[in-house]
């Protein structure tokens, strides 16, 4: 995994938890087959390939935070 893509996906989703999450369902995703969303270089990974994805605006996602209970 190339810790550039790593970086700069890092600033699209600031939360390290759910890009490790996002990244390993993508990996999961292209490994099973799926078409990549982006170019793919001759020595990328599946993980530099999701996270290139995240910096290219092509892999979204819908953050919904669990709701504070009242007590």
């Amino acid at each position: 995994m190339s810790s550039q893509l790593l970086e700069e996906a890092s600033k699209i989703v600031p939360n390290t938890a759910l890009l490790v999450n996002l990244v390993s369902k993508r990996v999961r995703q292209l490994t099973m087959g799926h078409r990549p969303l982006v170019e793919v270089g001759p020595r990328m990974s599946n993980a530099d390939v999701a996270l290139k994805e995240i910096i290219d605006g092509k892999l979204t996602f819908e953050f919904q935070p669990e709701p504070v209970a009242k007590v």
